[in-house]
């Protein structure tokens, strides 16, 4: 039997896997990766399967050929398949009549529900989980026990040194666990934590590990692990690629998709109910309460009923002005730039987390600004040969965890040292060159953002010791004060900085009066927070959705771009400020103002122009407007 490969990106070919599905009984969900069987007489499919990751989905065998091992066949291929991109352990989800037909291809079964089965095959997989956590958990008994007869021995003394004839209760608690997204970990993730800790004798924090959040596991992880590691019976455990969601989850061969959520949720708890609770010796489970998202609620109302109400704990969420505090107010808040609104409601720890997502979110946004004149933008190239948007986006992500790294830095009550500063910037410079093949796609803005997020991470730390000690989270009373302590800390941490060689804004600057982008940050952004920030604000203040096109253009009328130096000549520089001007002035009298800036790119490649540093600063400007916005 041949097995031919269908692409699910193609139209063509991806009609053709939904009407096998649908024809079988079956409904089509996202896969990577499709394997068909295709009957040479009548070259029709008689057998197909898909994969996505190391999950097997969308297996349908047509009628007249069920009896026949061409099931055998296609998900033979698939674990191979698998295996070869590094799979070891492959997972099947399928309704409940196919569990012997799937036994018998090596599938173990280990989670079931009415509508459902999830089975898997290979190497390590939930056996291998399931050990790692019971021997955590028996290393951290020993442990705990030794400790707990240290106590008591310690009590018996102080009781006959007292002389008191009172019984104190020597009973064990319990051990307890919580499963959390922390997407991002807030006072309320903390507050459940603190709650759920004082009534067991250990508890175990379970991080989602699936990465399809705002925040990485990895990050997620550490700001659970960071967030709670002053509370001394509290566990943080790897996570798994067993919490059943919506990800990797193929509610294709469910008839309703009502059914789909219930069944996903029972799945997942039967998981944790044979698998990792008595892995870890648990008999409790805690979790907040859900005011406001139906699924959170529905989750819990199916935790009650296949848990068992003895072994569930119901926390009342912790609430803040009136509101539950919770992970999705966070992310609104970052999604419109209001870092102090982001803030009153996370821990501290949590806080240069967000700073650095800020300051992605910064550069992306200046990425996505579309179109512009002779830079990257989703339509073009601009005027550059040697980069897209694709290599763009490559090296944003690339630097994103060494903002993060350098917003912990910062978020001190003192300067940090400079060689720190330096050292994790000369390994981002290295991770992006890595991520690029070695083009030069953000050095400018690493400088600037970067020591930005440390002087916001150090203002920040400032601001909320201030709060805790006045009594008040009144963070968000930004005044021109303020602005000015941020345009210092940013012009303190750049005269650090020695006059650099060898740059592209050194060599323009060798034969021109100009200013580099060191001596702007030496100056604090003065520009920046005196003209270019107050402009961004008041274009978002009107509503304009051209707010990031006529920064950047605002920019460009002042600047001394050492960019267009380098690539043109400082007449030109001067030709692209006035000529930003002019668009600026007139841009309320323009009919199509898109078409206009569309028509200035083209001339900018003709002219193989590229306002570089004004991108660089209108990604600042985004980034510092964090500052001044609010809800």
């Amino acid at each position: 039997m041949n097995i031919l490969e269908l692409h699910p990106t193609i139209p063509r070919q991806r009609h053709q896997i939904e009407m096998f599905l649908h024809t079988n009984g079956l409904r089509y969900d996202d896969v990577d990766y499709y394997a068909a069987i295709v009957d040479e007489s009548s070259d029709e499919m008689i057998a197909g399967g898909g994969l996505k990751g190391s999950v097997i989905k969308c297996v349908a065998v047509a009628d007249g050929h069920k009896g026949e091992a061409v099931a055998n066949v296609i998900v033979s291929h698939l674990i191979a398949k698998a295996n070869a991109e590094g799979c070891q352990c492959v997972k099947l989800y399928t309704k409940p009549d196919n569990r012997q037909l799937f036994e018998s291809l090596s599938f173990r079964l280990i989670a079931e529900s009415p509508n459902a089965i999830l089975m898997e095959t290979g190497v390590g997989g939930i056996e291998k989980y399931s050990e790692e956590l019971r021997v955590k958990s028996e290393e951290l008994g020993v442990k705990s026990e030794e400790l707990r007869v240290k106590s008591e021995e310690l009590r018996v003394k102080n009781e006959e040194l007292k002389n008191d004839e009172s019984v104190v209760s020597n009973a064990r608690k319990p051990i307890g666990v919580i499963v959390m997204n922390a997407n991002p970990f807030t006072l309320g993730h903390r507050f459940l934590v603190e709650q759920s800790s004082e009534l067991v004798e250990r508890l175990y924090v379970v991080v989602v590990r699936e990465d399809c959040s705002m925040f990485s596991y990895n990050e997620r992880k550490a700001m659970v692990s960071q967030g709670v590691r002053d509370i001394g019976n509290v566990v943080v455990v790897d996570g798994s690629d067993y919490a059943v969601s919506a990800a990797t989850f193929p509610t294709y061969f469910l008839k309703q998709l009502s059914d789909a959520t219930d069944t996903q949720i029972i799945l997942d708890l039967d998981l944790y109910r044979r698998r990792i609770a008595p892995a870890l010796g648990a008999t409790i489970r805690f979790f907040g309460s859900e005011p406001t998202d139906p699924l959170t609620r529905r989750y819990n109302e199916l935790m009650h009923q296949q848990l068992g109400e003895e072994h569930v704990h119901e926390i009342q969420r912790k609430q803040q002005e009136g509101s539950a505090i919770s992970a999705s107010r966070v992310r609104k808040a970052m999604m419109e730039g209001c870092l102090w609104d982001a803030i009153q409601i996370v821990p501290p720890t949590t806080i240069p987390y967000i700073i650095g997502h800020l300051a992605s979110m910064a550069l992306q946004a200046e990425l996505d600004t579309t179109p512009k004149p002779g830079l990257v933008d989703r339509n073009d190239n601009g005027a550059h040969r040697d980069m897209d948007h694709a290599l763009m986006q490559r090296s944003i992500q690339a630097l994103h965890p060494y903002f993060v790294r350098l917003a912990q830095l910062g978020f001190n009550g003192k300067q940090p040292c400079h060689d720190e500063i330096v050292n994790i910037g000369i390994e981002a410079e290295r991770e992006m060159f890595k991520a690029t093949g070695g083009v030069n796609t953000h050095k400018g803005a690493l400088f600037s953002i970067g020591l930005a997020a440390v002087a916001l991470a150090g203002e920040s730390f400032c601001r909320i010791t201030q709060a805790e000690g006045c009594g008040t989270m009144a963070y968000n009373d930004v005044n021109s004060k303020q602005i000015q302590s941020l345009s210092n800390s940013i012009a303190s941490l750049a005269r650090l900085f020695p006059d650099t060689n060898g740059t592209h804004g050194s060599k323009a600057k060798a034969n021109n009066i100009l200013k580099g982008a060191l001596d702007n940050a030496r100056e604090g952004y003065t520009q920046l927070f005196k003209a270019w920030l107050p402009f961004y604000i008041d274009r978002i203040a009107e509503g304009d959705n051209y707010a990031l096109h006529k920064t950047l253009l605002r920019i460009m009328c002042d600047l001394d771009d050492t960019n267009i130096v380098y690539r043109t000549s400082m007449e030109t520089m001067q030709e692209v400020k006035t000529e930003a001007r002019q668009m600026l002035d007139t841009s309320r009298n323009i009919v199509n103002f898109e078409a206009a800036l569309q028509a200035m790119n083209t001339d900018y490649i003709h002219r193989n122009i590229s306002p570089g540093g004004s991108a660089d600063m209108l990604s600042l400007v985004v980034f510092l407007s964090c500052v001044v916005r609010k809800q």
